[in-house]
């Protein structure tokens, strides 16, 4: 039964991250990767504060772990895309700009994570 709940969290998780790169299109170019940045920063967020309610303090039932952190979040967020655009930035030319997502990239999901889980400890 595990695998119907991360595939269920899996198919959502893709849904939600066509969204948002649709809604991101007009602001995204091929020049940065604004949508898989946004992506996997929400993600990265999201993830922090489910840590705390599921793991630490148990404030939702197990099997929500197996539906958004590994299903939803697993394809909401994409390390593969983010890889590629970074490729993709640096062959066309735009080295500076690989650089740049590379690093903020990192920098903002670690940021992010680590302010989710300190805010949902407070509560």
């Amino acid at each position: 039964m595990h695998w119907i709940s991360v595939a269920l969290g899996g198919a959502l998780g893709a849904v939600c991250r066509y969204w948002v790169s649709i809604c991101l299109l007009p602001v995204t170019s091929y020049k940065f990767p604004f949508a898989t940045l946004s992506v996997n920063v929400a993600g990265s967020l999201l993830m922090g504060v489910l840590y705390v309610l599921i793991l630490e303090k148990g404030g939702l039932p197990e099997q929500a772990r197996n539906i958004l952190m590994v299903g939803f979040l697993g394809a909401f967020t994409t390390f593969s895309t983010f890889s590629l655009d970074a490729i993709s930035l640096w062959q066309n030319g735009g080295q500076l700009a690989a650089l740049i997502y590379v690093i903020s990239t990192v920098a903002l999901c670690l940021v992010a994570i680590i302010f989710a889980i300190w805010l949902t400890r407070l509560f």
